[in-house]
């Protein structure tokens, strides 16, 4: 088949046929309809101080899919050949005390799609029976391919409830595009948004931020503050892995509110803990992955009903082949969410 690797150590990907998976007794076989870039392969691709320390190539690459079952192994029993199928990418143990705890996100044994295990940039993929989950017929392939990411952005926004809240959003990329488009379903009633591209914060507009500011152009604290009535956001979502703008995110969150941190950051990072976060009572989330399956639920549920209309996030659509392009693409920030078709 052909697929995507990471075949050595250094940038760039190369394209190869390799032996098709032979799945296990507790495995799927799927043939992918559609992939997604996500920043993760762009990370992997650039071979970062992360990647090198996370990464043994060679390995195949890419983790965000849909596609069709074409082959089960025999104690699998839930899913069926012909069944249109996304993963859960993070691959749990289901016997840590997290995993019984019902926190298998941070199983204390993860394995990561197209990380630690052969991945999803390829004609097939096999998966673990466990993680697949069974797409609603009425969601449109393509969307089904970006389920995984869209379920960060949900729980980024559903820490708690969203309703009526004033909302800054640090970091408009994919993911954070895709959480501005959840806080206007779930009723959050200003949304600010920040990023560095003005190409983002167009599509930003399209999906529902009242407010855009490039931090480059504008001063972010003012225009917050103007638009707060001087008191700051009742909720932040930090996007983005910058130093700065967690910064901002925490000053421009007023008394008693709440922040999530869905961006991940290359190095540790100085804050004022003191006055931006404990004498103002903020409530500070991580988040990693999703709730397995609670998450996929809400996910599945709002893109198979229509509430939710993620078709502006999704600007670029290439061949498997042309993955560098895709790469590329996104490093320059001008574009949303990237397809891959096999």
């Amino acid at each position: 088949m052909k697929a995507v690797l990471k075949k050595e150590k250094g940038v760039g990907f190369v394209i190869e046929d390799i032996p098709t998976p032979s799945i296990g007794d507790d495995e799927i076989l799927v043939k992918v309809e559609v992939a997604s870039i996500c920043g993760t392969d762009v990370h992997i691709y650039e071979w970062n101080d992360w990647a090198q320390n996370r990464i043994k190539p060679p390995i195949v690459v890419g983790h965000e899919f849909a596609g069709v079952v074409v082959e089960k192994g025999r104690e699998v029993k839930r899913i069926n050949v012909g069944d249109f199928v996304s993963a859960e990418t993070h691959i749990y143990c289901n016997h840590c005390d997290m995993c019984l705890m019902n926190h298998r996100e941070v199983c204390r044994n993860l394995k990561i799609l197209g990380v630690d295990i052969d991945g999803a940039f390829a004609e097939y993929v096999k998966i673990p029976e466990r993680v697949a989950w069974v797409n609603p017929k009425e969601i449109p392939h393509k969307f089904a391919s970006i389920q995984e990411p869209l379920g960060n952005a949900v729980d980024t926004v559903l820490a708690e409830d969203i309703s009526g809240k004033t909302v800054l959003i640090t970091g408009a990329g994919p993911i954070g595009l895709l959480a501005i488009a959840v806080l206007r379903v779930f009723g959050a009633t200003k949304i600010i948004a920040s990023d560095l591209s003005n190409y983002h914060l167009e599509i930003a507009k399209k999906v529902g931020a009242d407010v855009v500011v490039n931090p480059l152009e504008q001063n972010i604290h003012d225009v917050v503050l103007a638009e707060t009535h001087g008191l700051g956001v009742d909720v932040s979502l930090e996007m983005s892995g910058s130093k700065s703008a967690l910064r901002d995110a925490l000053k421009l969150t007023k008394y008693l509110g709440r922040v999530s941190l869905l961006g991940l950051f290359d190095k540790s990072v100085d804050v004022d803990l003191t006055n931006d976060v404990i004498f103002k009572k903020l409530r500070i989330y991580g988040i990693t992955g999703r709730r397995i399956f609670e998450t996929w639920e809400i996910v599945s549920s709002l893109l198979s009903s229509k509430r939710l209309d993620v078709s502006p996030i999704i600007t670029h659509e290439f061949k498997l082949e042309e993955v560098d392009k895709g790469i590329k693409l996104m490093k320059s920030h001008q574009s949303g969410k990237i397809l891959l078709y096999p």
